[in-house]
């Protein structure tokens, strides 16, 4: 709900002076004396800023001045605490592809912080709804969010970023509500908040697991569709985004005290937190379309600042919109001013609010020049040269659902990519798939059919075989079909290919095989993911078992469905991804930063990795071909890193030994003795957690029908 700032300045019954100001920077600045306001329309006719006061009073004041198609002035006196939006004044021509109307107070495109969500009930569209698009709306609408002028300093000192190298990263994907919302060490007052998140509870829960990154779901500031307010229901994920700059009120402890702009602060204080936990924030960004739809979509910020410039239209008829997204619109990336909204909010995310990556939403949108996709598009080589941006953690959800928008391994050096196609042969070899030996030698190796020759490295690929989307890790050995039934929409909506096996039973079961089962298959998930080369993504909760009931689409579910259930997690689980993560930071060559190549760092020859079927013979063609090969052990030479440790020396391990199996039957696993190995000590089994083995070279071990088990033998 919008409610003013206590904080704002009142307002005189006289109009405030408005000297010149400038151009640069976009957005309102405010400099210690007053505010600069400047906006970018090449098409308007006229602009008006307006204040708001803390009665909700109104005072608008003419930007006369314009400097290459950017309105500006500056108000002296006028500080943090201030709300204001615009009124834009041009031609209502949606056949042409314009759609100013004064009438519509718009949010500006680089507010740092906003004073609330919209509100429907008070006007958003610039037509008359209940017909078509073309007639003008000339009643007043107040419905969007204003803007906030924000006090900027922020006291950073000691704030050091943890930099963790990509190859030694494990990600873990979050939502900042749901991972605090139930926790019962957090205050009531704080829990589904950016303060929440920078309790001790959690802050300890993170660094105790191990990871070195948390992925955040969309922080941006979003709207929630009124299809799923009607329902009752929201835009949980918060993939419609409104504003690139401001942090979403909807996850601030200082908003739901009444003070909106304590976002910003609040959010730094957790990103500072975290750092001094040793984890690195990144942010999933959605800059591919925006959260004003199509043409019957509302008018909120862009649509009504400068549509042609900010969105694809169609030629010959821009009355419409390109969507290569499934949400109405395409932000028109091939326009300098829409390019350097995109590379201004990176920035300001990266050097005033301190985050340390970014995860592109449909990052095949942003590459598409025409029609195609183009991995030399302006976006990527503006990113590539970038001295800031160019050096954070870059990720590509590398597809969008236009035509060609499948483009995993195809995006450019320095990106990494969420590997889809990880995620399918994984599913597909626990699901008891046969013939799929080759893909998993792949997959298992960083994937280097898709990374190594285009200049990449393996921890380019982000593997994962759960996310946000889909179903949980819980859920994808609960489930073989979708159970959306909650989101309204007849179970629809969510992906029908899952590649998912319940293990016999549709959905929970108090079968005691049935269970055991599925612990052990979550563990299969968990051990391939974090034993493998690339960089490894968990989603969050998967860790302790979490459950969406089957629904493998929770984008609207903001209650118990997506939220993690800290009172029922599954500790044994817990423990067991604990001890995968810490087995995978202390062992380099689980981590490796360079594709296999048969080669150690002083150029000697080695059997850097050795592929073994379970009689402890070395993989043939045949074997790789055979459609019912369903297990491989995979030998890693701890003297074939061809690497050097932090202070130059050649980079040594332990020789190392991977064992899986996806086949129902036990299997007599014949232990090698490669790389001088006489002795192997059992450091994981997924079919008992408390397994210890300590087994010759040339023995056998009994390797559990769809299980892993995880040797190490020790180097003098």
């Amino acid at each position: 709900m919008t409610s003013p700032s206590p904080a704002a300045p009142a307002l005189t019954s006289d109009r405030p002076a408005v000297l010149l100001g400038r151009p640069f920077p976009l957005g309102a600045t405010w400099d210690g004396r007053g505010t600069n306001f400047a906006l970018y329309s090449e098409n308007a006719q006229g602009v008006e800023l307006c204040l708001f006061d803390e009665q909700d009073q109104e005072t608008r004041i003419p930007l006369t001045e314009q400097t290459a198609f950017v309105w500006h002035g500056y108000l002296p006196g006028v500080g943090p605490g201030q709300r204001y939006g615009y009124r834009v004044h041009g031609e209502y021509a949606p056949e042409r592809g314009l759609r100013f109307n004064p009438n519509v107070v718009l949010l500006d495109p680089y507010a740092k912080a906003l004073d609330g969500t919209e509100r429907f009930d008070r006007g958003v569209f610039g037509y008359v709804p209940g017909g078509d698009d073309l007639t003008k709306q000339e009643e007043d609408q107040r419905g969007a969010p204003l803007g906030i002028v924000i006090d900027p300093l922020f006291n950073w000192v000691g704030d050091v970023k943890p930099d963790v190298p990509f190859h030694q990263s494990v990600i873990y994907e979050a939502h900042v509500k749901g991972l605090t919302m139930t926790h019962p060490d957090v205050p009531e007052a704080l829990r589904g908040t950016y303060a929440g998140v920078a309790t001790e509870p959690v802050l300890s829960y993170l660094k105790d697991l191990g990871i070195t990154a948390i992925e955040f779901l969309p922080v941006h500031q979003h709207v929630d569709d009124p299809f799923l307010l009607d329902k009752g229901l929201s835009n949980y994920w918060g993939y419609s985004t409104l504003s690139f700059f401001a942090p979403d009120v909807r996850y601030s402890a200082a908003a739901r005290r009444g003070d909106p702009a304590g976002a910003v602060p609040e959010f730094k204080n957790m990103v500072r937190a975290l750092h001094d936990a040793g984890i690195e924030v990144i942010l999933d960004v959605v800059y591919n379309h925006t959260a004003e739809g199509n043409h019957m979509g509302p008018t909120l910020s862009f649509k009504g600042i400068d549509n042609p410039t900010y969105y694809r239209l169609v030629s010959g008829d821009e009355r419409f919109y390109f969507d290569y997204t499934g949400t109405g619109n395409s932000l028109n990336v091939r326009h300098p001013q829409t390019l350097q909204l995109i590379m201004d909010s990176l920035r300001y995310w990266v050097t005033d609010m301190h985050v340390d990556g970014f995860r592109f939403d449909l990052a095949s949108t942003l590459a598409r020049g025409l029609h195609e996709v183009d991995q030399l598009s302006g976006f990527f080589t503006i990113i590539h040269q970038d001295p800031i941006i160019g050096q954070v953690k870059l990720i590509a959800e590398p597809w969008d659902v236009g035509e060609g928008g499948y483009q995993v391994g195809n995006f450019p050096v320095n990106w990494a990519e969420w590997n889809g196609i990880y995620r399918d042969d994984m599913r597909a070899f626990w699901k008891g798939e046969g013939g799929l030996a080759s893909e998993m030698g792949y997959r298992l190796t960083g994937s280097s059919d898709l990374y190594q020759f285009n200049g990449r490295k393996p921890y380019a690929s982000i593997n994962f075989v759960t996310a946000h989307d889909g179903f949980t890790l819980r859920d994808s050995v609960t489930y073989e079909q979708k159970h959306n039934e909650a989101n309204g929409e007849g179970n629809q909506d969510g992906h029908n290919h899952n590649l998912t096996w319940n293990c016999g039973v549709e959905g929970e079961t108090d079968d005691p095989e049935v269970r055991r089962l599925r612990a052990q298959q979550m563990r299969n998930f968990l051990a391939t993911l974090l034993l493998g080369q690339g960089t490894p993504m968990l989603l969050g909760g998967d860790e302790m078992g979490r459950t969406q009931r089957g629904n493998n689409n929770a984008y609207c579910q903001d209650n118990e469905i997506s939220w993690y259930d800290w009172a029922n997690r599954d500790e044994a689980l817990l423990a067991f991804t604990r001890k995968l993560i810490g087995i995978r930071k202390a062992h380099p060559g689980l981590h490796r930063r360079k594709f296999f190549s048969g080669r150690n760092i002083r150029g000697e020859d080695v059997r850097d990795i050795v592929w073994l079927r379970f009689d402890g013979q070395e993989m043939a063609d045949e074997d790789w071909n055979n459609p019912q090969t369903q297990s491989l052990g995979m030998f890693l030479d701890g003297d074939g890193l061809d690497d050097v440790d932090d202070e130059g020396r050649p980079l040594r391990d332990d020789h190392l030994l991977l064992l899986l199996s996806s086949s129902y039957v036990d299997l007599p696993f014949r232990l090698p003795a490669l790389g001088g190995c006489q002795h192997w000590e059992l450091l994981v089994d997924t079919s008992d957690d408390a397994a210890q083995e300590q087994r010759a070279a040339g023995e056998e071990t009994v390797l559990k029908g769809r299980s892993v088990k995880l040797y190490r033998c020790g180097r003098p």
